[in-house]
């Protein structure tokens, strides 16, 4: 749980910009003009509109992901429709397709910055591809703020000041699946099936990291995969051939459900599955028949829409009134229009709290927030950054599939203060 005293700076008392202090040009480009903010880059935003860019795989291997910009437009269209914007300036969002693929990403990216002169890029999804454009968005700083990617580098690297991450990162998420397999399964033999990029060299990394005391759970076998396989069942026949007793699967979508038919398919072995946040979406669970996914371990840290224990929560009446009204669907039990979302109101909460409305202002805004509450979070996880802290979100909680939908179980896990810090 976040703990205020250990937060230098709130946004209390930040939320209202000086607008006032920061005479600008009125065209959405070139630098603030006058006052405290002078100087400082105004692309992209004028006295009454804001255009923000996001890049996402709406094709390809990972287009499961593409119900995340379903949420992030819904939240910005009920700000611009009931709230008349932020701070009174109606958003624009951008989205492009990168097919999930990094050498798009950088041509897509390219376009929202030169051709759509957008004021930051927010949301853009996948490890791979932020990484293949964060050199160009640095070099020409513009906001690349709260990216749908957990890396850790993204808090940890001071090369690339204008990136920053949203989720709680790999490595964090790797500490608690160690952490519990100390707790509960200490003899362990774990088997591990991780994608072939710095997600699943992260997580496997970090889950490596925390069982590295030499007493414990060990790892007996690894088998990793390319986006581009057409499946990873041969690989999940390796790992079974290890005798392992629990698989640590760091998936996207696709290849968590796959990696799940190949286990259910395999009735002669049956591990303990745990399953990394970025793969368990129902969507992914859904299709290998929710009887054969009963007991896979997972972690959230946001509200899981078809949970009837969230039926009366505020946060979560007014995400599914809101997506049925402007999300464009029937159907508001996504989990990944619940991300999006979740991430559009903090975005939206960074922008309110900037002192100039500017790039620049952006940035240090999403620096410093201390204990933001988001409606969407999980009780007692709230969005904080600070001095020597760029990782926005650190607390995560244990959950296990059970019947039709995740339980979550145990208590929640500030990480960074049941682990320590990530360090570069």
């Amino acid at each position: 749980m976040r703990i205020s005293a250990r937060r230098a700076v709130a946004v209390a008392g930040a939320l209202v910009l000086a607008v006032s202090a920061c005479g600008r040009g009125d065209d959405g480009g070139g630098v603030a003009l006058t006052g405290a903010c002078k100087g400082q880059q105004t692309t992209g935003i004028t006295d009454t509109s804001i255009k923000v860019g996001g890049a996402y795989p709406l094709s390809g291997p990972t287009s499961a992901y593409a119900e995340i910009p379903r949420g992030v437009r819904a939240h910005f269209d009920y700000l611009n429709a009931e709230k008349g914007g932020i701070n009174g300036r109606k958003i624009e969002y951008v989205v492009r397709d990168t097919g999930g693929q990094p050498p798009k990403a950088v041509e897509e990216v390219r376009r929202l910055v030169e051709e759509d002169r957008v004021f930051a890029l927010f949301q853009t999804l996948g490890t791979a591809e932020n990484t293949a454009v964060w050199d160009y968005v640095n070099q020409r700083k513009v906001p690349h703020i709260f990216l749908s990617s957990g890396a850790s580098k993204w808090g940890t690297d001071t090369r690339h000041p204008w990136s920053m991450g949203w989720q709680p990162n790999y490595v964090a998420e790797a500490r608690i699946y160690a952490a519990h397999l100390k707790k509960e399964r200490p003899n362990a033999k774990v088997a591990v099936l991780y994608q072939n990029d710095d997600l699943g060299k992260d997580l496997l990394g970090g889950f490596k990291r925390a069982l590295a005391d030499g007493a414990g759970p060990k790892i007996v076998a690894e088998q990793s995969y390319q986006t581009s396989d057409p499946s990873v069942e041969p690989q999940m026949r390796n790992l079974a051939a290890s005798d392992a007793d629990v698989v640590l699967s760091v998936t996207t979508p696709k290849f968590s459900t796959q990696a799940l038919a190949a286990d259910a398919k395999n009735t002669s072995w049956n591990p303990t599955f745990l399953l990394a946040n970025v793969g368990a979406s129902v969507t992914a669970l859904r299709p290998v028949g929710l009887e054969n996914v009963q007991g896979v371990i997972s972690s959230g840290y946001y509200k899981d829409p078809p949970d009837p224990q969230w039926a009366d929560d505020p946060g979560m009446k007014l995400f599914k009134e809101k997506m049925l009204r402007y999300g464009g669907t029937e159907n508001p039990n996504d989990p990944f229009n619940a991300f999006g979302w979740a991430a559009a109101e903090s975005w939206a909460k960074a922008m309110q709290a900037a002192k100039c409305p500017t790039r620049e202002g952006l940035r240090a805004a999403a620096e410093n927030l201390g204990d933001v509450q988001i409606g969407m979070l999980l009780p007692g996880i709230t969005l904080g950054t600070g001095p020597g802290d760029r990782f926005p979100i650190e607390s995560m909680q244990l959950m296990r599939f059970e019947g039709e939908r995740w339980q979550t179980f145990g208590d929640i896990i500030d990480t960074r203060e049941e682990f320590g810090a990530i360090t570069g």
